[in-house]
């Protein structure tokens, strides 16, 4: 399934969103999100709306309060995004992903070691 690639805002929400185990208010959902980006009720409810509209979350009224839960699956959206992301800046290629990080060294040498253990794992699962 195909997802919208979502704004940096209602990314937030969603991250948050996959954070809870059960359905989450809207009120629950700004005293999560105010203290770190000072959002109010008003601008969370916003994003909240947005999200149900475009089919990533669902809604449901219980009592004066709206609870949301996700639709869309954590490790789908993430994976549709990195390979949108793969695929326009680095023309499909996963070398060119990686040189960048390991030119830039944003890549220390213990995260090279698990990177090349985890690549040997994959190529023996192959086999």
């Amino acid at each position: 399934m195909q997802y919208t690639q979502l704004p940096e805002a209602e990314f937030t929400v969603i991250q948050e969103i996959w954070k809870q185990d059960t359905p989450v208010s809207g009120s629950e959902m700004t005293d999560i999100l105010y203290p770190t980006k000072g959002w109010k009720h008003q601008t969370v409810y916003t994003l909240l709306n947005r999200l149900v509209k475009k089919g990533f979350l669902t809604s449901e009224k219980q009592g004066k309060e709206r609870y949301y839960q996700s639709l869309v699956c954590q490790e789908d959206y993430l994976r549709q995004e990195t390979e949108r992301f793969v695929e326009q800046f680095h023309k499909n290629s996963i070398v060119g992903l990686m040189s960048t990080f390991v030119s830039n060294k944003s890549i220390d040498d213990a995260e090279l070691s698990e990177l090349s253990a985890w690549m040997d794992e994959r190529k023996a699962e192959r086999r």
